[in-house]
C-alpha cells in the first residue's frame, strides 16, 4: 500500500458504483437462470474542480507514484464515508462468522445503523449495510450486509463506520489531464477496490 489519496483540494463530484458480475441465461419458455461469479467491488470516479498548477501537481504526483495499476492506496470518500445513523461506541464483531455470511452480530454499539452506510471490518473490503439496525440495551445488534463476506470474521474484530477507507488501485494504465488557456488544470481519476 502506498499511502492515502490527498484530501485537498477536495473532489467536486464523486461517482460510486458497485460491480458484481452475474451470468444469466434465458430459455425459450422465458425461465431465467442466474449465477454470480467473482466478487463484488466498488468503483469510484472522482472529478476535481478546475485547479491551479500548485493545487494539481501534488495530486498528479500521487497518481504517478502508483505506477499505473501496480500499487494500492487508501481513499476516504467525502460525505458517504461517514455514517448517517446515530451509532456511537467501539463497535466489534460478536462471535465468529464464515465467508458468505450476510448477517453479522455486533456489540459495543449505541444507537442505529442506517441502510446504505458503508462499513469495513479490520483488514477487509468495504461492505454496505442494507437494512436499518438498532442496538439493544446490551449494545448488541445484528446487521445485514452486502456483498456476502469474502472471508471469515473473528470475535472482537473492529467495525469501522466513520471515515471508512476504501483500498483501491487505479482502474487503467492511462492517467491524463488537460489544461486550457485559462491556465487551470482539469482532472478525473477512476479507481477500483483492490481485493
Amino acid at each position: 500500500m502506498s499511502g492515502t489519496f490527498p484530501t485537498s483540494p477536495a473532489f467536486n463530484s464523486l461517482n460510486i458504483s458497485s460491480e458484481q458480475k452475474t451470468i444469466t441465461s434465458t430459455t425459450d419458455s422465458g425461465k431465467m437462470f442466474a449465477t454470480q461469479v467473482d466478487g463484488q467491488r466498488w468503483k469510484l470516479t472522482a472529478s476535481f474542480p478546475p485547479m491551479t498548477r500548485a493545487d494539481f501537481m501534488p495530486i498528479y504526483a500521487f497518481i504517478i507514484k502508483q505506477r499505473s495499476q501496480k500499487e494500492t492506496f487508501s481513499i476516504i470518500p467525502p460525505v458517504v464515508s461517514n455514517a448517517r445513523g446515530t451509532e456511537t461506541g467501539t463497535v466489534l464483531v460478536n462471535g465468529s462468522h464464515s465467508a458468505g455470511d450476510t448477517t453479522i452480530n455486533i456489540d459495543g454499539m449505541n444507537g442505529t445503523f442506517k441502510a446504505g452506510e458503508f462499513i469495513k471490518f479490520s483488514g477487509s473490503k468495504v461492505y454496505m449495510i442494507v437494512e436499518d439496525a438498532s442496538a439493544d440495551s446490551n449494545g448488541e445488534a445484528t446487521i445485514t450486509i452486502e456483498p456476502p463476506l469474502r472471508s471469515a470474521l473473528s470475535d472482537n474484530e473492529t467495525v469501522t463506520y466513520d471515515s471508512v477507507p476504501f483500498t483501491v488501485r487505479l482502474q487503467n494504465d492511462v492517467q491524463d489531464f488537460n489544461t486550457g488557456t485559462d491556465g487551470l488544470f482539469r482532472f478525473e481519476v477512476d479507481v477500483i477496490e483492490a481485493l
